[in-house]
């Protein structure tokens, strides 16, 4: 993409992440993919991430291994049972045990490595506030915070040459108005993955919180999740 400039995007593989990538797309930018196998029970989403990236033309994308089970603490990364059936209102209740212990941290200080090797400036995360609020690093203080230490830890922030931005562009975003737009611009929401206990063979359980905000984002635009989910 000549006279595009190189932006670095978080792809999970997940709903979020894809609509921010074709977001970063529509503004503009030349793509750079970065995604982590950071030994999360869900690493079906590693093949979506692949799988997006590819239909999304993205310049260059990259896997990262981390493993972050040595640390555990999450339902997501250690033997504990993944919540399930929860309300709304459950959700908006303190810490969830889905919480992986600074990892958004750690993916953007990859995601930062990585963009100064490209000559970006530019660092795209899917990060929601309205969904899990009690993430702690998926809030708008925490963004503008990571994003003024990146410009001060990086040749490019402490010459001068361009001020690294990290966007956010969800941030303040419902489920359905993420869906709705990510539909306005393309996305094929088959090619994703955002179940956090997906059966082997990746069928979605449809029951975690994740699966359980996704369908209601779906349902919410009067139209049907593409993706397979468990009979139950």
């Amino acid at each position: 993409m000549p006279n595009h400039p190189p932006a670095v995007i978080l792809l999970s593989g997940g709903l979020d992440s894809a609509t921010t990538l074709a977001i970063a797309r529509a503004e503009g930018f030349d793509p750079f993919a970065i995604s982590f196998r950071y030994g999360q029970r869900h690493a079906i989403e590693i093949q979506a991430a692949t799988r997006i990236a590819q239909a999304m033309r993205v310049r260059r994308h990259v896997t990262c291994d981390i493993d972050l089970r040595t640390f555990g603490a999450s339902a997501l990364t250690a033997d504990i049972a993944v919540p399930k059936s929860r309300s709304l209102d459950e959700m908006s209740h303190d810490i969830p045990i889905t919480y992986v212990p600074a990892r958004n941290t750690i993916f953007l200080s990859f995601a930062l490595a990585y963009a100064e090797v490209v000559g970006a400036f530019d660092i795209f995360i899917g990060v929601n506030a309205l969904d899990y609020s009690g993430y702690p690093d998926c809030r708008p203080e925490y963004i503008e915070a990571f994003e003024k230490m990146a410009n001060l830890a990086t040749r490019a922030g402490v010459e001068g040459k361009c001020q690294l931005r990290l966007h956010a562009p969800l941030v303040h975003m419902s489920k359905a108005e993420i869906i709705r737009k990510g539909l306005e611009l393309g996305v094929d929401y088959s090619l994703t993955r955002s179940c956090y206990d997906p059966a082997p063979d990746g069928t979605a359980c449809g029951q975690c919180d994740s699966c359980l905000l996704r369908l209601k984002g779906f349902k919410e635009n009067g139209i049907a999740d593409p993706i397979e989910y468990k009979k139950c």
